[in-house]
């Protein structure tokens, strides 16, 4: 970590740090509002997670990131440029999901360029995995989304096939939204010649 990401972390964590307690958070409370909530997964560096929050001001975004530099160049640049809208955790997105996010409280889920984990005997580190889908349809409220991206086509096969698995999500592989920020991560993957997909699946409602 750099100087100036160990100065954001120390100086900004009463701001912007959620810290990781096994009870359910009140985002009403966390952002002292009611609003909509985007939670972003691997937000690396935080590139799109930052200009979605300062384009969006209505919505509030939570970003979870277990690499700190990239969490403290985040919280940075937000207080740079005074957004207040954004929460940050460093803690495991899965134990997050599971013990502080409450059901149907989000609007939109983002998973972006996560670690492919390309050797076959990784595939069990990969995050899109049944058991987590099922959680993240959980979390969801009534018509939200799911909106991944991959560089790496075979993770974009595997992302299809779990989701075929799960019957909480309609939706598909779909051309890059507009509302999705260009990454410095992605703009490396084109370079190398790698195709990018986008897939946005939509929460059914519960009955």
């Amino acid at each position: 970590m750099t100087k100036a990401q160990i100065d954001a972390i120390t100086s900004l964590w009463p701001r912007y740090g959620l810290d990781y307690l096994p009870e359910l958070l009140d985002f009403d409370v966390l952002f002292g509002r009611s609003a909509q909530r985007i939670l972003e997964i691997g937000f690396g560096n935080g590139d799109a997670l930052l200009a979605l929050a300062a384009s969006r001001p209505d919505q509030d975004f939570i970003g979870i990131e277990v690499h700190r530099p990239g969490a403290g160049s985040l919280m940075r640049r937000a207080a740079e440029q005074a957004i207040n809208n954004l929460r940050v955790s460093t803690h495991d997105a899965i134990e997050v999901f599971r013990d502080q996010v409450p059901d149907a409280s989000l609007h939109g889920i983002h998973l972006f360029f996560p670690d492919p984990w390309h050797k076959k005997r990784h595939h069990k580190r990969r995050i899109v995995q049944t058991a987590f889908m099922e959680m993240v349809a959980m979390k969801l409220a009534d018509r939200g989304y799911l909106h991944m991206a991959t560089d790496w086509e075979p993770y974009a096969e595997w992302m299809i096939e779990v989701m075929s698995a799960t019957v909480h999500f309609s939706g598909g592989i779909t051309p890059r939204p507009d509302t999705r920020p260009h990454t410095r991560f992605e703009q490396r993957g084109l370079r190398l010649g790698h195709t990018v997909t986008d897939m946005v699946f939509t929460r059914i409602p519960r009955k």
